[in-house]
C-alpha cells in the first residue's frame, strides 16, 4: 500500500503537551528540536477536567487501590481534549509528544507525512514505559530495521504517539468516563477495539526529568474496594480478555 501524505502534502499536526508554567521544560524542548522542518506547538496541559470528562470515583477505587492524583486528573484531561480537538477541527491526524521527550525528529518527518489511516493505523505509540507481550505486524516501517508491532497488555505511558481522526473519534468514546488514568485506558485494545501499535525501537525517549504527575500513584492498593470479591473477579475476566486477544492473534499469523 503507499504512504501518501495526509491532506495533500499537509504534514500532521505536532503538540507537544506541557504545563504554561513550565518555562524551562519548554526551553529545553525546543533547544532539542532546532533544524527540525516540521511545524509543532506547545498545548497547555490541563489541571483540571475536560468538558464532557465524567469521573467515576469508586470505579478509579476499585481499579487502582486510590484515588487519581491532581496530575492524572490533568494527563486524562491534556489527551481528552486534543482528541476532542481534533474532532471539532477535522484534524487528520495528529502526533502527540510530552515535554520531556528526546525526539528522533528525522524519522518523524517522514512519519507526520504518511497517511498512517489508509496504512491501517489509526493509534500508533511512540514510546512504552514497559515491556509486554507483542508480535511483529510490518517491518522495516518508513526505515530500515524499524519495525511496528502490536502490544497486548498494559505498556503504560503517553510521552507520544501518533494518532488519526478515527483514532481520536473512537478513544475519545471510549474514555470518556474516567475509571483509570489515561494510559491505562489507552492499552486496554480489548476493550476499545483499538489495535495498540508501536514502533520498534521507539523514535523517542524520556528525558530523565521529575514528573509532574508525582508519585502517589506508586503507593500502596489500600483501598478496600480493591480488594473486594466483585473486583478480582473482574481482574480474573480482564486477564481472560487478554489471553483471547493474545490467541486471535497467534492464529492470525
Amino acid at each position: 500500500m503507499g504512504k501518501s501524505p495526509p491532506e495533500s502534502g499537509k504534514a500532521a499536526e505536532i503538540m507537544v503537551v506541557s504545563l504554561e508554567s513550565a518555562a524551562t521544560r519548554r526551553a529545553a524542548f525546543a533547544a532539542r528540536a532546532v533544524g527540525t522542518s516540521l511545524a509543532w506547538r506547545f498545548f497547555d496541559a490541563c489541571t483540571a477536567p475536560a468538558p464532557d470528562m465524567v469521573i467515576d470515583e469508586p470505579a478509579i477505587r476499585r481499579n487502582k487501590g486510590r484515588p487519581m492524583s491532581k496530575g492524572e486528573i490533568g494527563c486524562y484531561a491534556s489527551h481528552f481534549s486534543i482528541w476532542q480537538d481534533m474532532i471539532a477541527r477535522g484534524v487528520a491526524q495528529a502526533i502527540i509528544l510530552e515535554d520531556d521527550t528526546v525526539v528522533d525528529w528525522a524519522y518523524l518527518e517522514p512519519l507526520a507525512r504518511t497517511d498512517l489511516h489508509a496504512e491501517g493505523i489509526d493509534y500508533l505509540r511512540l514510546y512504552a514505559k514497559r515491556p509486554t507481550w507483542q508480535r511483529v505486524v510490518r517491518r522495516d516501517f518508513l526505515q530500515h530495521s524499524r519495525a511496528i508491532v502490536e502490544l497486548v497488555g498494559l505498556a503504560y505511558g503517553t510521552q507520544g504517539y501518533a494518532i488519526t481522526l478515527d483514532g481520536a473519534r473512537r478513544l475519545v468514546a471510549h474514555c470518556r468516563i474516567v475509571r483509570r488514568p489515561i494510559d491505562d485506558e489507552m492499552d486496554r485494545s480489548w476493550a476499545h477495539g483499538l489495535p495498540n501499535l508501536a514502533l520498534y525501537p521507539a523514535p523517542i525517549l524520556e528525558a530523565a526529568i521529575v514528573s509532574d504527575i508525582g508519585n502517589s500513584r506508586f503507593g500502596p492498593k489500600a483501598d478496600p474496594l480493591y480488594h473486594s470479591a466483585r473486583q478480582k473477579a473482574w481482574r480474573a475476566i480482564e486477564r481472560a480478555r487478554m489471553r483471547m486477544l493474545k490467541a486471535r492473534r497467534l492464529l492470525e499469523r
